[in-house]
């Protein structure tokens, strides 16, 4: 696949602002945002962020687009979108393959079934979607803690829907493990099975372990080492692709951070150097 954006990647939050300027701090190579907290932004961090999508590559990761909704679609929302996209010359947009939104906004991502029909359904917004944007939607597995009315597998609903809606994989390590642990299957097996020319980028990231059998996606801790060898996995079956640390929350300074992208950044190496 011919990527807009290559290395290791980082999200940008508010308060990381002041500490970027007119180089990425190394070895940071793209920037991520959620569309939602920046599209009707102005002022100062208007015109900083601005500045920053003018010189930097930016990828947005959306948290309200609910693709697996039984609702319409919220046109008012892609329209404002688009004309975000578009100005910013974001690289990719991505979403989560789950849904938020029903009567109501729901502030959580809720599973799709796993079923044909949810297929059917959920490709024909992703095309939908595709064609308004007049972009490749890059779709995110999720993690989920419970499957209601499920008639096929995770890998080959996610499967199912990235070849018939013809779109793109965010690839998400760290979820991988999560559900691999909550739901009792194999890690390595699930990633094997995804499709290599599908993912446009990835994403890591820590989480919170409730019970030997419980993990929680929380995006607030540090990654662990079972997860880092994962994606050094992923990078071995699917070869080097770009790759996200998403923290959300207990942030530490933006150098704290840096050591892990950092370590994507060594772990892209090294998977090129196996190659070669």
């Amino acid at each position: 696949m011919n990527r807009p954006i290559s290395g290791a990647g980082l999200g940008l939050r508010r308060d990381f602002l002041a500490d970027i300027g007119d180089t990425l701090p190394a070895p940071v190579s793209f920037l991520e945002v959620a569309p939602e907290n920046w599209m009707k932004l102005g002022g100062g961090y208007g015109r900083r962020f601005r500045a920053l999508t003018e010189r930097h590559p930016f990828v947005c990761h959306g948290l309200s687009l609910s693709i697996g909704s039984p609702a319409d679609l919220d046109w008012d929302f892609l329209k404002a979108l688009k004309t975000f996209l578009d100005e910013h010359r974001i690289r990719l947009y991505s979403e989560h393959l789950s849904y938020c939104s029903g009567n109501a906004h729901l502030f959580d991502l809720m599973p799709i079934p796993f079923t044909e029909q949810a297929v059917t359904h959920v490709v024909t917004r992703i095309r939908q979607v595709q064609d308004f944007l007049e972009r490749p939607l890059v779709l995110e597995n999720v993690s989920y803690y419970g499957a209601p009315g499920q008639e096929m597998s995770e890998i080959a609903f996610i499967n199912a829907v990235l070849e018939e809606a013809d779109c793109q994989l965010l690839l998400d390590v760290n979820n991988i493990y999560v559900n691999a642990t909550n739901h009792g299957y194999d890690a390595e097996a699930f990633l094997k099975a995804l499709p290599s020319r599908r993912i446009a980028y990835g994403h890591i990231a820590g989480h919170h372990q409730e019970a030997a059998d419980l993990i929680v996606d929380t995006h607030g801790a540090d990654v662990i080492d079972p997860v880092w060898a994962l994606l050094a996995k992923a990078y071995q079956y699917h070869g080097v692709f770009p790759t996200l640390l998403e923290r959300d929350f207990n942030l530490p300074p933006l150098s704290g951070l840096l050591g892990e992208v950092g370590t994507i950044a060594t772990l892209q190496t090294q998977a090129r150097m196996e190659v070669a």
